[in-house]
């Protein structure tokens, strides 16, 4: 049995298919493929909320041969996402039509339903119950924070402040504000609190660090990466350091987000385990069938 998901960020679009073992006990899957499309949907969106004709043109192509991906791995089930970029365009219910003419179903989420459904790729196994971690997720236009304690969610907001935002100018002094305002006074009252960071920036700054999956990293750690990335130009990034086009630049703003919050809410580190919307999508297919 196969699933698939559908992630539409403010900076890419993303399928992952997923093979799931009924079988197993939790119900496991595993990844056969993922499919990443930098579409860049939220500078349109951000500047003008309006997504222009050949970015509508190239999400209605990229749905269509989504849908025709599916049908090839036989996808039984599935489900579309549609995140902050297509929140603030007066054009996405359009493009929402357009895309179910082509056969895929998109919904479009809010920044609470968003961090609820990576939550359910069942980070909080994974928690020491005797440790309290904040959840940082940052994406193309909106950070989603969320505070756990005894592996229970204790606290959890979204902010409209994201990479492609801070490239496009369009973030604002007092989102950074209310953010700073909002970890400092979620976590005064908690001594030690450990960082799980998720999306692609996170993930390529702990590839860049040298690190492993279960390795975190300090503040000081990710400071030094960040400098050394900062160092080089958008084109030395590229060319010299090998990044993509589509992380050389967005990799920066990232960096100075998760080091706010980590500053703020005295955070001893950070970890990426590399899950995502995509990966807790699945889940919520997987548990969505299991009830039926």
């Amino acid at each position: 049995m196969r699933y698939g998901a559908i992630d539409i960020g403010s900076n890419a679009v993303r399928l992952l298919i997923a093979e799931v073992n009924k079988e197993s006990n939790p119900v496991q899957f595993t990844k056969e493929a993922l499919i990443r499309v930098p579409l860049r949907l939220g500078d349109d969106a951000f500047i003008h909320q309006h997504i222009s004709e050949p970015k509508f043109e190239n999400m209605v192509k990229t749905m269509q041969a989504f849908r025709n991906l599916m049908d090839v791995y036989r996808v039984t089930d599935y489900m579309a996402c549609a995140t902050s970029a297509m929140r603030d365009a007066d054009n996405g219910d359009d493009i929402v039509r357009a895309c179910s003419k082509v056969g895929i179903d998109i919904q479009i989420i809010d920044g609470s339903k968003e961090a609820a459904i990576i939550y359910n790729s069942h980070l909080q196994d994974n928690m020491d119950k005797s440790k309290v971690y904040l959840y940082i997720d940052v994406g193309g236009g909106s950070t989603e924070i969320s505070l756990f304690a005894n592996a229970q969610l204790v606290a959890s907001k979204s902010f409209n402040l994201g990479t492609i935002r801070i490239l496009d100018n369009q973030d604002n002094p007092e989102t950074w504000d209310d953010m700073k305002r909002w970890v400092r006074e979620n976590t005064k009252i908690y001594k030690n609190i450990y960082g799980i960071g998720t999306g692609g920036n996170i993930n390529k700054l702990s590839r860049i660090a040298n690190e492993k999956v279960d390795k975190a990293m300090s503040y000081a750690k990710l400071k030094a990466i960040y400098q050394y990335l900062s160092s080089y130009s958008l084109k030395d990034r590229i060319h010299v350091l090998g990044l993509k086009q589509d992380r050389a630049d967005v990799i920066i703003p990232a960096a100075e987000i998760f080091l706010t919050i980590m500053k703020v809410g005295h955070l001893k580190n950070i970890i990426a385990p590399r899950v995502g919307l995509v990966d807790g999508i699945i889940q919520t297919l997987i548990d969505r069938n299991l009830q039926k």
